[in-house]
């Protein structure tokens, strides 16, 4: 699909005048991330938390770590109980680390996707009872439980909740509730991802019941945290930009064997790992054990201390992930045409699959991938035994739990976020779901063109790009979602040379020469079929990249679009 690109707004005069310092195109790459002093920018680019960070001023949060202090203190069982995606491991995984480090083991508890869904479930806390369990502590998971959070109390656990989903109508019953979404919350990032929300948990419990045994350091929990935070795509922007900026500092130097061995396998160079490589090399792996078994494996190989041990789960992982690219692939071949068939001359509102044949685990991927490629809020689920199980991926003009909970009705369970969600219902109510979607969608999207946006950063000639301007541009970094790379482009610039490459020509090869006489290749990857087109002036968008071939290095442009002007 054609992309709507939209300029951003040329930074004002007087702001340019403040920020002269720099080179005027990263004046106005922080003029765009709202940053308008000399003072900001260099807090910025040094990473430094943002005011009123105290962990303290999150709903409950006192109360919870008052309850975690006297379970301490009178030796009561603690229990974990997590998610199966790579944020709910993550917390999994640091605050085991802590509570261990304050003096006491906790049962860590992971639900299976196939078995138990999603979240908190009744059988499973009372069987955490009768193991003996006394405090349950949930992390990226709960907010919705209300039922639940009843049966925890009427069978005498103790709860606390620590989430970051979207509220539902009411809070769950429990002894604390911390999420930073509360209508009675001040902390100021509201995004945290669920490991950000653990982290916070674990800074409190510093601040109230001291500094633990055994050196641990809060630092030291900086690598899961950003582990987390990118693989569930919170944005890079705020407290979490600060939070991914030094976790990656300390994940290139992570002791953790898990960390080594899953960099090993997947040919990660640790001494550079990027938000990029969490997000589609480290992060998929550990995501690929609760997409096709058990979660429990991902979180074993973030907190075991042999190296043996965690080779042989990273190579599980690894190859489990293989089968999970599979799968993800031939459920979303499938899961287009179904959504699609009924629609010939145009697009629908939504695309929505479901299928017998679908595995529930790869379902949001496939979801994702239908989003991105149509530009339409995508569900996919699977269908087995009269249940439906599915995942949600949307667009920004859409919020998506905000969609589920106008058919709640229809559904068992859902929540998520704006972007993405989970739900199940039973297969009777699937046409009516459809329905109901289909119509709230089109209603929302009256008289909207839907076309993705691309946002230009600013324009430029190619003399105005150097290895030494990357550099400089290096330091807005991690990007990711809510901080994306900078995206720049040039306007009726005339290709020096065009042709394909790749295997079977699916890739687009760009030469331009500049007035002094240099060349500047530009990649535009799965865009090889447009290459015909590439004649006279173009217009085109495009990342900032380095390309290393045979010991040197050189500048790269990565397309992101390209027009005929």
């Amino acid at each position: 699909m054609k992309k709507n690109w939209l300029l951003r707004p040329t930074m004002p005069t007087p702001i340019a005048q403040r920020l002269g310092r720099f080179h005027p195109l990263v004046a106005q790459l922080l003029y765009n991330r709202g940053i308008d002093s000399l003072s900001s920018a260099e807090a910025y680019l040094a990473a430094r938390l943002p005011d009123g960070c105290d962990p303290l001023l999150l709903p409950d949060m006192d109360k919870a770590v008052g309850l975690i202090q006297n379970a301490l203190v009178s030796r009561q069982a603690i229990a974990i109980y997590g998610d199966y995606d790579v944020d709910g491991v993550t917390a999994s995984a640091l605050l085991s680390q802590v509570l261990r480090a304050y003096g006491n083991t906790p049962l860590v508890y992971i639900p299976n996707r196939f078995e138990e869904g999603y979240g908190l479930n009744k059988d499973a806390l009372s069987e955490l009872k009768g193991k003996g369990i006394e405090l349950v502590i949930t992390v990226d998971c709960g907010i919705r439980s209300i039922a639940e959070a009843q049966h925890a109390a009427d069978i005498g656990l103790k709860l606390i909740i620590t989430d970051h989903h979207h509220l539902g109508e009411h809070l769950p019953p429990a002894l604390a509730v911390i999420n930073p979404k509360r209508e009675d919350s001040s902390y100021p990032e509201k995004m945290l991802a669920g490991v950000g929300v653990a982290f916070k948990l674990a800074q409190a419990m510093w601040q109230m019941l001291g500094e633990p045994n055994g050196g641990l350091q809060k630092k030291d929990l900086l690598d899961l945290v950003a582990l987390g935070t990118v693989a569930d795509i919170a944005p890079l922007s705020g407290e979490n930009r600060a939070l991914v900026y030094w976790g990656l500092k300390s994940l290139r130097q992570s002791q953790r064997p898990g960390i080594q061995a899953l960099c090993a396998v997947s040919q990660t160079n640790q001494a550079e790992i990027t938000a990029t490589s969490i997000g589609f090399v480290l992060g998929p792996r550990l995501n690929a054990a609760g997409r096709l078994d058990s979660a429990l494996a991902a979180y074993e190989l973030l907190t075991t201390t042999d190296p043996t041990r965690a080779k042989e789960l990273a190579e599980s992982l690894d190859s489990q992930n293989k089968e999970r690219q599979e799968l993800t692939r031939s459920i979303t071949e499938r899961a287009k045409e179904l959504a699609l068939q009924n629609w010939v001359d145009t697009l629908p509102p939504i695309l929505f699959a479901a299928d017998e044949s679908f595995n529930e685990g790869v379902v949001g991927l496939a979801a994702s991938r239908l989003m991105n490629e149509f530009y339409r809020p995508s569900f996919v689920a699977a269908h087995h035994a009269g249940v439906v199980k599915g995942s949600a991926r949307s667009i920004p003009e859409f919020h998506v739990t905000e969609a589920l909970d106008a058919c709640a009705e229809l559904l068992e369970r859902h929540g998520g976020h704006a972007a993405a969600a989970g739900f199940s219902l039973q297969a009777q109510n699937l046409p009516a779901l459809i329905e109901k979607l289909t119509a709230y969608a089109a209603q929302q999207f009256a008289q909207q063109d839907l076309r993705q946006t691309l946002l230009i950063d600013a324009f430029c000639q190619p003399e105005d790009l150097s290895l030494e301007l990357f550099q400089q541009i290096s330091q807005l970094e991690p990007y990711g979602y809510g901080n994306p790379q900078p995206v720049f482009a040039m306007q009726a610039v005339t290709p020096f040379a065009v042709r394909t490459m790749g295997r079977d020509n699916d890739h687009l090869k760009l030469v331009f020469r500049d007035g002094q006489g240099r060349f500047l290749d530009a990649v535009g990857w799965r865009m090889g079929k447009d290459a015909l087109q590439m004649q006279g002036k173009l217009d085109v968008a495009f990342g900032l990249e380095i390309n290393e071939w045979q010991g040197k290095k050189s500048l790269q442009l990565n397309l992101k679009d390209v027009r005929v002007s």
